[in-house]
């Protein structure tokens, strides 16, 4: 397992997060306690998790795979959606924030967390309101460093901007949907990033599973898989069973095949080897898939590989970057 910086701090984490989104629903107690003691053994360091995965029942089973081995690890999660029934169950106001806060260490059975994170924007806290509590509880040492998600890059320059200005604590990373499929963070936000040195952490690596070879048709899939009974959203088959995709997907496949690896596996790795990338966060239903994907590491694609997967997934040239691209050189 290889380590990156977690974005302009000094603490590194391993090259691959383990997402917890399943555990307690899709995948057992026991298993989930076993993947991450497993990925604790095989070098991984960093676990994400938020307050709103499965209940906060997600929170709690972290929180017993870790209590005796807190120090090894570099903990992760998020604060933004609804809660509770109550008005201010939810968002970013002072009040929801030190409430979240505390009603996640609790479940977490630690007195730290590494990483906090908002979960997307929201239109009715004033960032500076929200990043004034951020700074407070960084300040309390309840929070290590801080972090946003499913952000669009105006507003994760505000942030920056605000932050700078106040002096408060500033974001040092962001979790964004990243994989071959979506690349839509090309356009802005990657070049943000590397620009001032967020770290990046892409979470749905695999696509839903789309990139791990299960999908063969165009026809929508049998209600058991995941993309089949997605609700409306990111991981709804109307926006993951396109042509498009099913090109990349059988470039993944012929890949796979000529080095004796898996389609996950190989997607995985195309990840790890972008420099902008700090760690995928990979989630996983059952102990095989964990394997599987932990197989990603200790290896790396080909350049020819690897170009021909930047290749067949990059984005269409579009303005303003293919006019700015055009007076790039000056002399």
């Amino acid at each position: 397992m290889q380590y990156k910086t977690l974005g302009n701090s000094g603490t590194l984490v391993s090259e691959l997060c383990l997402g917890t989104m399943t555990f307690g629903k899709g995948t057992s107690e026991e298993d989930s306690i076993r993947m991450m003691h497993q990925f604790l053994d095989e070098g991984g360091n960093f676990i994400d998790t938020a307050d709103t995965y499965v209940g906060g029942r997600s929170e709690e089973i972290v929180g017993e795979a870790l209590k005796d081995r807190r120090s090894d690890v570099i903990l992760a999660t998020k604060v933004r959606m609804k809660v509770g029934d109550k008005p201010n169950d939810v968002g970013y106001s002072r009040k929801r924030v030190m409430d979240g806060v505390e009603q996640s260490l609790r479940r977490l059975q630690t007195d730290y967390i590494d990483l906090y994170q908002l979960h997307v924007w929201d239109h009715l806290t004033p960032i500076e309101e929200t990043l004034r509590t951020l700074d407070d509880l960084i300040r309390s040492g309840k929070v290590r460093y801080i972090g946003c998600s499913n952000f669009l890059a105006w507003q994760l320059m505000k942030s920056l901007s605000v932050s700078e200005r106040k002096q408060y604590a500033s974001f040092i990373t962001i979790q964004p949907q990243y994989s071959l499929l979506h690349r839509e963070m090309d356009r802005e936000m990657l070049s943000l990033c590397e620009a001032e040195d967020i770290g990046v952490l892409p979470w749905a690596p695999l696509g839903g599973g789309f990139l791990t070879g299960k999908y063969s048709s165009l026809m929508k899939p049998e209600e058991n898989w995941r993309l089949a009974t997605a609700g409306p959203g990111e991981y709804e088959w109307e926006n993951k069973g396109l042509e498009r995709n099913f090109r990349i997907l059988d470039e993944v496949r012929d890949i796979a095949e000529e080095i004796g690896k898996t389609p996950a596996q190989v997607s995985l790795n195309w990840l790890l080897m972008n420099d902008n990338i700090t760690s995928p966060i990979f989630g996983a239903r059952t102990i095989e898939q964990f394997e599987e994907n932990m197989g990603s590491t200790g290896w790396s694609l080909s350049a020819k590989h690897k170009e021909q997967l930047d290749d067949i997934s990059a984005l269409p040239a579009e303005y303003p970057n293919r006019f700015i691209e055009k007076f790039r050189r000056r002399l």
